[in-house]
């Protein structure tokens, strides 16, 4: 155990933790703090701390998810946000050490890991995305935006601000009525709808999930505006066409590394010579890195989050000028915390729907990706993109003006 609680007294100086081990015997790690909560773990088998110490993040994931690690005091997402404020990004700290070995490791798994072959991207997306839809009802808005909203003050509700997020995006797109409008990665159908609805544009949404398709489609029947936005279950890579706009909100994390350049190649040859891109992603803060064991596993495989050298390095040799980069950092964290304070208040509702394990796994995730976006390395980024250097106003104003 002495391994295990080095990494203990390294991660966390700030705030208590005791742990109580399997044998009954208490550890105390930290100093009072009274920024953070006083936590009280127990591991209730004598194997997680060999797991925990053979891979950090996995094993102590599924201790978690298994009910072998289990809170007295606090919960997942009070230990992982102190984990986290104690190892802050800007001051370079992680809290895992990569040496050289583990780090070219890394590297090799990263490329391979990401490759995203068209039949494994489908099964990819329904591992995540086609589970039922009244998990996702629990705890998203009513419009069921599943990325990043857009806080204008922290204190607004999550609906008004997945509301102000859709009016942002559109704002940056320079719409008028009757463009065409290619959405990649449409999700349930919200934004397609709310871009028809707000500036009388046309849409084709188009997704890999059979769950979201349903969903988008009846929507748009239901709205009565089925002629104008339509959805369909396709991969970008086998579109054609033109399109005077396109839209991709929080779909990018799963094309993977080696396809950027595909990916930027066919938008540049879906958009018209005067086309304008609004790519919403999730991206890190420093340079290239890999997605953790338990992501991969269990929440996105084939999933990962680029740098933003790693997008230019895509679309540069494409011709796709980037005419405005935004980066939202706090938003998501924002976002993420409602989520899980949405998902802890339905608890029974989800463990009805899957088992208490799932819903260990899911605080598990939202706490992680929370914490990560305020205090780790993850921002979002917005980049606009145009064919033509003339395509756009050349200043920002018509933004705020829409």
């Amino acid at each position: 155990m002495s391994l295990l609680h080095a990494v203990f007294r390294r991660l966390i100086k700030k705030g208590v933790v005791t742990l109580i081990e399997a044998d009954g015997s208490r550890h105390v790690f930290g100093t009072p703090d009274a920024s953070f909560p006083e936590i009280v773990v127990r591991f209730n088998d004598r194997r997680v701390a060999f797991d925990i110490v053979r891979g950090p993040r996995l094993g102590f994931a599924e201790g978690f998810m298994d009910g072998r690690i289990s809170f007295e005091q606090g919960d997942i997402m009070d230990f992982v946000g102190l984990i986290r404020a104690n190892n802050p990004w800007e001051k370079g700290l992680d809290i895992e050490r990569k040496g050289p070995i583990r780090r070219a490791f890394k590297r090799v798994a990263r490329r391979w890991n990401q490759i995203n072959f068209r039949r494994q991207s489908k099964r990819n997306v329904a591992h995540h995305y086609d589970l039922s839809g009244k998990l996702y009802d629990l705890f998203l808005d009513r419009d069921r935006q599943y990325s990043c909203a857009y806080f204008t003050d922290p204190a607004i509700s999550l609906e008004q601000a997945q509301e102000d997020k859709k009016a942002h995006i559109a704002a940056k797109l320079a719409l008028s009525p009757g463009l065409k409008v290619l959405d990649i990665g449409c999700g349930w159908g919200g934004m397609a709808l709310y871009l028809h609805k707000h500036y009388g544009v046309d849409v084709l949404g188009i997704t890999l999930s059979e769950e979201q398709l349903e969903v988008a489609r009846k929507r748009a029947a239901e709205a009565g505006v089925a002629d104008n936005v339509r959805f369909e279950l396709r991969d970008y890579r086998d579109l054609s066409g033109s399109f005077d706009r396109i839209v991709s909100v929080g779909m990018f994390e799963h094309v993977g590394v080696p396809n950027y350049r595909e990916f930027f190649r066919k938008c540049h040859n879906l958009l018209t010579a005067d086309g304008v891109m609004l790519l919403h992603t999730i991206g890190r803060m420093g340079g290239p890195g890999s997605t953790d064991a338990f992501t991969r596993k269990y929440i996105f495989p084939g999933g990962y989050i680029p740098a933003l050298s790693e997008i230019l390095e895509g679309s540069e040799p494409n011709k796709m000028i980037a005419t405005d980069v935004e980066v939202l950092r706090l938003h998501y964290a924002f976002t993420l915390q409602e989520w899980y304070r949405r998902t802890v208040a339905a608890r029974e509702q989800i463990e009805a729907l899957y088992d208490a394990r799932f819903f260990r796994m899911w605080t598990l995730y939202l706490a992680g990706a929370a914490t990560v976006f305020q205090h780790g390395g993850m921002v979002n980024f917005q980049i606009q993109y145009a064919r033509s250097r003339h395509a756009l106003p050349i200043t920002r104003d018509y933004m705020i003006a829409n």
